[in-house]
């Protein structure tokens, strides 16, 4: 009888001792109610309740959670239904508001996303739809963290995991696609020609440039030859005179210059022009030494730094001259 109450004993202690006990894991929350009343949240590890009396009556994932939002149909502003299909990342902050804010927070952040979601989507055009996933995602996140911060719950992040427009939409995106692709196809042919004949027009501009500043150089170069060969000549000349005069002065200069003189005239009407059988000669040829005379006056005055007429009998001869056949 006695070991029988023993046993009992032993086995309501048991039972004691294992309601009393309570060994929370890592990373989650219990909240404890004492008569039905929140009593406390036991923390990661081991903790004492009083049995019979506490219980625990919510256990929390303290864990970021992921949430897949359902699909839904949302309309954009230019009227166009869209299959949204999204992603919510949450945690649970406090523990006693995640028990009692919400009968069950995990239905009404889904309902609240789905909701929110539809109102971002209503106020754009379908083209911003798919260019705007950052501003959605951040006006989803706004609005839920809000109203979630009464629940015990922090709205992390939403992301849209896809887009979905009907399939008349997507032909008619495809084929807009298209024509701006081949729209910017044109466009860079016509720039590449545009370059091409700005290039061309360039290299003409630049090798007319070129050529008249070679013709320029060509002409200038030769002008700069001409004009040195005129003054070498004209040097050559003026030191042939010097040399002349200054042998004129000397002994025997004028006997030289009188001889030269001499041959001169008489070669002179040696090379006079043939036409045919026509010979050219002087009217008078005896007076070719009154010639001479007056040409050796000129030289003298010449000499003496004075210019003297010429004989007017010379000048007669030459102009008696008639022709002969």
């Amino acid at each position: 009888m006695f070991s029988n109450v023993a046993f009992i004993l032993f086995i309501i202690a048991v039972i004691i001792a294992a309601r009393s006990i309570k060994i929370v894991p890592q990373q989650h929350a219990w909240v404890v109610e004492r008569l039905g009343k929140y009593h406390a949240t036991l923390t990661p590890g081991l903790s004492i309740v009083v049995p019979f009396v506490d219980r625990v009556a919510y256990k929390h994932l303290l864990k970021e959670v992921p949430l897949d939002v359902p699909s839904q149909v949302c309309i954009t502003k230019d009227n166009t239904q869209l299959q949204v299909d999204g992603i919510l990342y949450f945690q649970v902050t406090d523990p006693m508001k995640a028990s009692y804010g919400s009968s069950n927070f995990i239905v009404a952040i889904t309902q609240l996303a789905q909701t929110t979601l539809r109102s971002v989507i209503g106020k754009l055009e379908l083209d911003k739809t798919f260019e705007e996933r950052e501003f959605i995602n951040h006006s989803v996140v706004n609005a839920l963290d809000e109203a979630a911060s009464n629940w015990g719950v922090k709205v992390l992040r939403y992301e849209i995991k896809d887009l979905t427009p009907p399939k008349e939409i997507l032909h008619a995106m495809q084929a807009q696609i298209t024509a701006e692709r081949e729209k910017r196809a044109l466009i860079a042919a016509s720039e590449g020609k545009k370059q091409e004949q700005i290039n061309l027009a360039a290299g003409a501009r630049e090798a007319a440039i070129q050529k008249s500043e070679g013709e320029r150089q060509a002409a200038i170069n030769q002008a700069q030859g001409q004009a040195a060969a005129i003054l070498t000549v004209a040097n050559a000349n003026a030191e042939a005179i010097q040399k002349v005069g200054t042998a004129i002065q000397t002994q025997g200069g004028m006997e030289a210059v009188n001889l030269k003189v001499a041959e001169q005239y008489v070669e002179a009407f040696s090379k006079i022009a043939r036409t045919n059988n026509t010979v050219i000669v002087p009217g008078n040829l005896a007076d070719m030494g009154g010639m001479i005379a007056s040409a050796l006056k000129i030289v003298r005055g010449i000499e003496g730094g004075s210019t003297q007429s010429v004989d007017g009998g010379g000048a007669g001869g030459l102009g008696n001259s008639s022709a002969r056949r």
